[in-house]
């Protein structure tokens, strides 16, 4: 059934206050004075005056955001193979342009030509030109139109999905430029504004402020630490400029946080910062390099934290080490929790891909971390990320002809099998570590997360080859005590769960 998008207006609608109940509130008689009395205090001082004014702001960077046109020859949109189809309200529909589709919603049928439209801003006066890589991802034929309405032919010069930056070339001289700002200072509640061409109104101006800084909005695009704002972005605004109060560049805007499809109050935008580097590297070789640190993280919790005997669940958990990485070589191992990379602190997980990934290949980098309890520091030497590189497996099931369960004679009431070749294989598990999980019959470790089908392939620090060593590690467990199972699950991914050991 084809989905309807539901006309803005109406919602509009609602909010108003019938006139019979305004003439009510008018008759209504006037409050009585309260009897409480005032408490004397000092009064606060004014942290906000006024409301900003962006006119002189849009007049002086409007010359240099421009409208993108990409035209995929016969290619059919993710959309297209589905049938489904966003309705576009009539009071908008009669201001687009003829053969109008939203980005990633082409027209049917493999014979036509499917057209989105996006946003961008010209950062050199030569006709170098910056939006997202989703915007022209796969097009045949790119076009930019200027303010002064002059339509010009692009050219990719190269494009980075990691990042979702591309980088545009036009053939002109003397065109208006935006101003690139530093968004390293972003704070949350600063202003901010956009500018772009969202449903293809092109030039529309939105403004809000920062809501946040340094989140990670998918993993997909891990390495990249997105400001988080409250300004309307929608469907073709991708590309465009967020500009601080200043009407300087500091973000590009590329994605919103919606369940219909418009603008629910949470945009996304990559850091200029970020997109500039990826800027030179496109001029020179047409692509992006990233280093690699060779580590695969997870976020830390409380539980996490006691058992690894850790201060606090700040910090990015160490679930896996690539074979021959600098993380190896360097001598970080499964369970230690790094606490700053190249002296920035380390948060949350998220924080530290982006901070590797900035970096190129080659730079040597220090990594404080936290093990048994103790602080250590590393130099390691990055490498170049490889982006093909898939880590884990597709899961595992019990298999008939594998050696007997065990009892399950271990405080955690974990009931194991040895693995067979196969299983090992399907994992991607290297040499003799790991134990699978045929059943569970303690429900705190049920509640832990742990299922029938899962890799149990150490405890704490220690590995585990067989039931009896997993056994052998978990007996000196006591009633209390929270124990670390580094697991690899059914979908193959590998984990840390904390599994506390109930008191009798």
């Amino acid at each position: 059934m084809t989905p309807h998008v539901r006309h803005p207006l109406l919602a509009l609608l609602m909010l108003t206050t019938p006139l019979a109940a305004c003439a009510q509130q008018a008759d209504a008689p006037a409050p009585v004075a309260s009897a409480v009395p005032a408490v004397a205090q000092s009064t606060a001082p004014q942290l906000v005056t006024g409301l900003p004014d962006f006119t002189q702001l849009v007049e002086q960077v409007g010359p240099g955001v421009v409208n993108v046109e990409a035209t995929v020859g016969s290619r059919r949109s993710a959309q297209a193979q589905t049938g489904e189809e966003v309705e576009i309200p009539e009071i908008f529909r009669r201001m687009l342009p003829p053969g109008f589709q939203m980005p990633g919603h082409g027209q049917q049928g493999p014979q036509r030509r499917g057209t989105s439209m996006g946003s961008g801003f010209i950062i050199s006066a030569d006709g170098y030109v910056l939006t997202n890589h989703h915007v022209v991802d796969g097009a045949d034929e790119v076009k930019v139109t200027l303010p002064d309405r002059r339509e010009l032919t692009a050219k990719v010069v190269g494009s980075d999905q990691q990042y979702d930056v591309a980088l545009l070339k036009v053939d002109a001289k003397g065109l208006p430029t935006v101003r690139i700002g530093n968004s390293t200072t972003l704070k949350p509640g600063q202003w901010v504004v956009a500018i772009g061409s969202p449903l293809g109104l092109d030039h529309s101006v939105t403004a809000g402020i920062v809501s946040a800084v340094g989140r990670s909005a998918s993993p997909e695009q891990r390495y990249v630490p997105f400001i988080q704002t409250d300004v309307a972005i929608n469907q073709g605004n991708s590309g465009g400029p967020l500009l601080n109060t200043r009407g300087e560049v500091v973000g590009i805007n590329s994605q919103i946080f919606s369940v219909s499809g418009g603008y629910m109050g949470i945009s996304f935008a990559i850091p200029i910062d970020l997109a500039m580097g990826a800027v030179e590297q496109l001029k020179s070789t047409g692509r992006v390099s990233r280093g690699q640190l060779g580590v695969i993280v997870e976020p830390l919790d409380a539980a996490k934290a006691r058992g690894l005997n850790v201060p606090d669940a700040r910090g990015a958990l160490v679930n896996q080490v690539l074979a021959g990485s600098p993380a190896g070589k360097a001598g970080i191992e499964i369970g230690d929790v790094i606490t700053s990379f190249n002296g920035a602190p380390i948060n949350q997980s998220s924080d530290l891909p982006p901070l590797v990934g900035v970096l190129t290949p080659g730079t040597k980098a220090k990594v404080t971390l936290v093990r048994d309890g103790k602080p250590r520091e590393v130099t390691v030497t990055l490498t170049e990320l490889d982006e093909g590189q898939a880590v884990g497996g597709t899961g595992a099931t019990p298999s008939p002809n594998a050696p007997p369960a065990t009892s399950g004679g271990n405080p955690l009431g974990i009931v194991s099998q040895a693995l067979d070749a196969n299983t090992r294989k399907q994992l991607g598990i290297e040499g003799n570590d790991g134990v699978l999980v045929t059943r569970i019959n303690d429900a705190a470790t049920r509640e832990s997360g742990l299922v029938g089908g899962d890799v149990i392939l150490q405890v704490g620090r220690a590995k585990v080859n067989s039931p009896a060593a997993l056994d052998r590690e978990l007996a000196g467990v006591k009633p209390g005590d929270t124990v670390m199972l580094l697991v690899r699950s059914r979908g193959g991914v590998t984990r840390f769960l904390a599994v506390t050991v109930e008191k009798g």
